[in-house]
């Protein structure tokens, strides 16, 4: 996926958790989501553009989530193991 779409995307998540007055929750709404929602490589792609760019296109909301997160976002998401019988 392109890394434009990626920042995009990121965006509009972070768009979503702007109106949170706590700063520090907004920018752990848009980590979790991110971690929740995005596959691995769309996390280390974006991560990766940021590095290269400085991700200027980001909100500043974003960037800083990611980059406060960045750690957790790039290591990978446990597999859901689903119900035992």
């Amino acid at each position: 996926m392109a890394a434009t779409k990626l920042a995009r995307m990121a965006n509009q998540i972070g768009s979503f958790f702007a109106s949170e007055p706590d700063h520090a929750l907004a920018m752990e709404g848009v980590a979790s989501h991110l971690r929740r929602t995005w596959e691995p490589r769309m996390r280390l792609q974006l991560i990766a553009w940021m590095d290269e760019t400085g991700g200027a296109e980001l909100s500043p909301l974003v960037r800083e989530a990611v980059l406060a997160n960045r750690e957790r976002l790039t290591t990978p998401t446990p597999r859901n193991p689903g119900p035992t019988a």
